[in-house]
């Protein structure tokens, strides 16, 4: 039984089956949040997603990054990123239209970042998470 159902903007339909979620900002002990600590939270964000699902293709979503108004330190102006981190498994039914219904479904591992520890579902996933182009990025494999 999946977690959720989404809906994509191309109308196809994605089961999220396994969801972790981290805080984003989790164990900084030093520092601010800045583009150049940012760039290493979502490349890592992207290299645990990965390794921890190396069975299937991985998708990065491109965080939204703010700018608050507070005065830039040593490593730039201040930039923020939602803060719940997170890696899903998606599934859905086999790209390929010649491929048996029955035997063949498709999956993808998404990496992507949200502002609350909410499991995204049609009512509430994020735009850019809604436009992943499913048919480009997700693989076929048999049951």
């Amino acid at each position: 039984m999946p977690l959720s159902r989404i809906t994509l903007s191309s109308g196809r339909s994605i089961e999220l089956t396994e969801l972790r979620m981290s805080t984003t900002y989790g164990g900084m002990l030093e520092g601010y949040p800045c583009r150049r600590v940012n760039d290493m939270k979502v490349s890592g964000l992207l290299r645990r997603a990965e390794d921890g699902f190396s069975f299937a293709p991985v998708h990065l979503v491109p965080p939204s990054r703010e700018y608050p108004d507070q005065t830039a330190g040593a490593f730039g102006p201040v930039e923020v990123l939602p803060s719940v981190a997170c890696v899903g498994v998606f599934g859905s039914a086999a790209v390929d239209p010649e491929l048996d219904a029955v035997l063949h479904r498709s999956t993808l591992v998404v990496a992507w970042f949200q502002a609350a520890p909410d499991v995204p579902s049609d009512e509430n996933a994020d735009l850019a998470l809604r436009g992943i182009r499913w048919e480009e990025l997700a693989k076929d494999y048999e049951l």
